[in-house]
């Protein structure tokens, strides 16, 4: 399967690496957060953390949220080890043909450091709050969804114009020929979730919790609670187009993400098997 090559070797990380430990914490003690970007953002971006989700782009207060359940899904980059058991999870679910995608793992290398040679970075529909692609729709077959903020596609409104795919920030849309419309992402709403399930097929494919997908709503949710942590730095793709995107990405080193998931382990699921 071939897709268009993104040069991420060119994009420079311009994350808060550089903030010592001490420094972070004077921030928050102030109310303030070191909120991390990945490329194209500022060095360093403070945002208010109190009583807000500073993380998903400024949406207000928690009580605030656009939705509920508000799906979303984060990242957790050093835990994905490229075994695209996710990929298959996802087109086995969803139906996608060969030539189709609706998640990716893009890869980085390094040519300059002896401890990391390559790094690798799963990526999909952002479900943005703020989402270029349901403005861009002519006929509005795109649409974000009013309950659960997931951006979705109605197949029979698509005229196959691909306005929609040329405004995505993110690349991460596809022209399905058979059923002549564009298909992406849907964090597996009509296979899964409308269906009672709680993980999206690459979430629960995942073996080593590298996706974790939950409601940013819910105080007590994994999702709620990797985004809120204090103990890494989190960040989105592309900050600087204001989509407002609900997919989140962190390291995750193992010490503070045990101790965030509180010894919860992940299932396994097999497609193939469902």
């Amino acid at each position: 399967m071939k897709f268009s090559k993104i040069d991420f070797d060119k994009l420079e990380n311009e994350g808060t690496a550089s903030v010592s430990t001490r420094e972070r914490r004077k921030f928050l003690k102030l109310g303030l957060a070191v909120a991390g970007v990945y490329a194209g953002g500022k060095i360093l971006s403070l945002t208010s953390v109190i009583g807000t989700a500073h993380a998903s782009g400024g949406v207000g207060t928690i009580k605030k949220y656009p939705y509920n359940p508000h799906y979303s899904m984060v990242i957790r980059q050093s835990l994905c080890i490229d075994c695209e058991k996710c990929v298959d999870a996802c087109n086995t679910t969803n139906h996608v043909p060969e030539y189709g995608y609706r998640t990716r793992i893009l890869t980085k290398k390094y040519t300059d450091q002896l401890d990391k040679q390559v790094e690798f970075i799963p990526v999909l529909c952002n479900h943005c709050n703020n989402a270029p692609c349901v403005r861009a729709c002519p006929t509005k077959a795109t649409f974000k969804d009013p309950v659960t903020g997931i951006v979705r596609m109605e197949s029979k409104k698509c005229i196959g114009c691909k306005t929609c795919m040329l405004a995505c920030p993110y690349d991460a849309r596809y022209f399905n020929v058979e059923r002549r419309a564009v298909d992406k992402c849907d964090f597996c709403w009509d296979k899964r979730l409308s269906q009672g399930e709680t993980q999206t097929g690459c979430s629960a494919a995942c073996p080593t919790g590298s996706r974790t997908f939950g409601n940013l709503t819910d105080p007590d949710n994994i999702v709620y609670k990797l985004v809120h942590q204090l103990e890494e730095r989190i960040w989105v793709i592309r900050p600087a187009d204001d989509t407002k995107p609900n997919i989140f990405y962190m390291k995750g080193n193992m010490r503070s993400v045990d101790n965030i998931l509180k010894e919860q382990k992940f299932k396994y699921f097999d497609p193939n098997k469902a």
